[in-house]
């Protein structure tokens, strides 16, 4: 009786939340309302659509966090309910979902979020703190590669113009998040997969830098030439994948679609 309560115990902190099913179907519903062109508004139907894609990502990205440590002897992520992509479960929910929402919708930029506390001194080894640390962006990559597939396998014909957008915009969400999210500045998991190889001397200098780095990165992207070069970077990636400037911009216009600013090249069907 003791193993079939350890059983359902431990199937109960894997099982998939209501929530996030909840958020999957929403995007698997207003993705085919911009598919089809169902909706009346297909500014509002690529709003949601994207909105509700990329709070997968950010619980995937947690997710990716929590398995891996799990994996590596941190077994007490069940427990905490990180194995459940319930984004209600982590801690500091408004860091890890409601700003980077808020961030795609005034700037269009993926901000990294940070939410699961992995218990460190339950895992020996460098090499797997320095792989918990990256698992959570490489989701990030894999969701901009997924995203991108239509343009780089060019198989674009037949998929209508405003979901075209839609992953364009989507995929540069995944490739800024990306991107930051590998800086290795602390408080970020770039400096997570690093820190392992670091002496304890720098690491105890660092540490108190943590809860700064990424408001530091963003100071940072204030500054007109470095928002430039990064966005150059990014523009340049999504480019060599297919995905040009004009069909990402474009994305972003429809995604603010209460803005009303796309213009004659935004409204002007794509290809």
């Amino acid at each position: 009786m003791g193993h079939q309560g350890n059983r359902s115990h431990h199937r109960g902190e894997r099982q998939i939340s209501p929530v996030f099913i909840g958020i999957f179907a929403v995007m698997a519903v207003t993705g085919w309302a911009v598919w089809t062109g169902y909706s009346t508004s297909t500014g509002l139907a690529v709003f949601l659509f994207v909105t509700a894609a990329w709070i997968v990502s950010l619980c995937l990205h947690e997710y990716a966090h929590a398995r891996t440590a799990l994996h590596s002897g941190d077994l007490s992520v069940g427990a905490k309910g990180y194995l459940t992509l319930n984004p209600m479960a982590y801690s500091h929910a408004v860091l890890s979902f409601v700003l980077p929402v808020l961030f795609i919708i005034i700037g269009g930029i993926g901000l990294p979020g940070g939410a699961v506390y992995i218990e460190r001194g339950r895992i020996q080894g460098r090499w797997k703190h320095s792989l918990i640390s990256a698992a959570g962006p490489l989701t990030n990559v894999a969701f901009a590669v997924v995203c991108t597939a239509p343009f780089w396998l060019h198989a674009l014909e037949g998929v209508p113009g405003p979901f075209r957008l839609a992953l364009a915009f989507l995929a540069l969400l995944q490739v800024t998040a990306a991107i930051l999210n590998f800086l290795p500045v602390p408080g970020l998991d770039g400096y997570g997969v690093i820190e392992p190889w670091l002496s304890y001397g720098i690491r105890r200098q660092v540490e108190p830098l943590a809860p700064f780095g990424l408001i530091a990165v963003f100071a940072l992207l204030w500054i007109p030439e470095v928002n430039r070069f990064f966005f150059d970077a990014v523009y340049g990636l999504l480019d060599s994948v297919g995905v040009t400037d004009l069909e990402a911009h474009c994305g972003r216009e429809l995604y603010t679609f209460w803005r009303d600013e796309g213009g004659f090249f935004c409204a002007t069907p794509l290809g």
